[in-house]
């Protein structure tokens, strides 16, 4: 009796070690292992941002590169003239993962490692994608900072590539705007001259409400979302690969002081009779509306002349008026046009003023101090000329 009941319990263990067996999923033979790598913003305008990059780690063929879309020649031929008109060619590329992560420590920036929790077909099936991409016919593209980058091509692979495609939820406030979530980076950054010069190039397109998606072209945004999907998990495990000293950067010379002070140095020499004072006044007037009406060329032409979508219908212009270009050889002059070509600028750029913060396009707020200059410098020269 003893030795049928040992062959008995026996008999159900085998049983059951079959029955796991069989019920068990297959074992993931590939061997690959695909992360998110998202990097820390850097200290330059260039960096600010942060980065996004994919590793894949191959044990089979002993190999752990990153596949990085962020990738611009410099040699590239007209590569200024390209950049600026939004021509640009930017590419994937790829890289040994001991190399990029030297990059990133070396100038202290702290990288963050999201393990796709893919089967072992998406695995394979992603990777293949990445090299497809990798092909001379298919790894460049045109470059738009805010709907099609470095980090939103990385997006689009892992949901199209994950059965069923992952719903990334939002993670900024319902109605967050392009230009605030970028401001986010900049302010915290500290880089206000950066800052300015975004706000004046960009125009009404920036200040549009983003999307869930659209949310997700800043690498931070990509991140959250990634560890939040809502139908299904994307994530198997995350961990920094490098923890970095955050360093606090000071600085007291901002474009709100300067354009305040530069206000000040103008009232100043106007109220002064001494005439090389006056003499040095008329020089900076015709420097000022010159460098005014060349901006007002450079912002038409970044508008009607350029493939960035987010340069259009700029407001800006209605204080930097290309026109200005011609005010240097109006200032001294007597005839009535002069006159009131100084007149009907000043009306313009104070109904600009006015509007400020009602117009569709938030205006960068250093820039009240040298409105303010621009609309003294005009009045003076309009009222100088009626003087007999």
């Amino acid at each position: 009796m003893k030795i049928f009941f040992q062959i008995l319990v026996r008999v159900f263990l085998i049983f059951n070690f079959l029955q796991f067996t069989v019920s068990s999923p297959a074992q993931d033979s590939s061997r690959i292992k695909i992360s998110l790598l998202t990097c820390t913003p850097g200290d330059e305008l260039y960096s600010i941002f942060g980065h996004s990059a994919l590793r894949v780690t191959d044990s089979n063929s002993v190999t752990d590169i990153v596949y990085n879309y962020g990738t611009f020649n410099f040699d590239d031929e007209g590569f200024y003239l390209k950049f600026i008109r939004g021509k640009l060619l930017y590419s994937l590329s790829v890289e040994k993962f001991n190399d990029f992560i030297f990059e990133y420590q070396a100038s202290n920036r702290g990288i963050t490692e999201q393990v796709l929790d893919f089967s072992e077909k998406e695995k394979i099936i992603l990777q293949q994608a990445l090299n497809q991409n990798l092909k001379e016919e298919n790894r460049h593209y045109k470059y738009d900072f805010f709907l099609d980058n470095c980090t939103t091509r990385l997006r689009d692979l892992i949901v199209n590539n994950k059965y069923p495609p992952p719903e990334l939820p939002p993670v900024m406030p319902t109605g967050y705007r392009f230009r605030e979530a970028i401001h986010q980076y900049l302010n915290a950054g500290k880089l206000y001259w950066g800052k300015l010069g975004i706000d004046i190039l960009l125009g009404a397109p920036t200040d549009a409400v983003m999307s869930v998606s659209q949310q997700q072209f800043l690498p931070d945004n990509l991140m959250k979302a990634m560890d939040n999907s809502k139908n299904i998990p994307v994530v198997l495990s995350s961990h920094n690969l490098y923890a970095f000293q955050k360093q606090e950067n000071t600085t007291w010379f901002t474009p709100l002081f300067f354009f305040s002070l530069l206000l000040l140095l103008f009232v100043f020499l106007s109220l002064s009779s001494n005439k090389y004072l006056q003499k040095t006044l008329m020089v900076l007037d015709a420097v000022l509306f010159s460098l005014t009406g060349f901006l007002g060329i450079l912002l038409i032409f970044m508008w009607v002349s350029t493939d960035h979508t987010m340069t259009k219908n700029n407001f800006n212009l209605s204080w930097a008026l290309p026109s200005h270009l011609a005010a240097p050889f109006l200032i001294n002059s007597n005839k009535g046009s002069a006159k009131k070509y100084f007149l009907v600028t000043a009306v313009i750029i104070i109904i600009t003023l006015l509007s400020w913060f009602f117009l569709p396009q938030q205006m960068n707020n250093a820039l009240i101090p040298l409105v303010l200059l621009l609309i003294f410098r005009s009045l003076s020269a309009y009222f100088k000329k009626n003087q007999k």
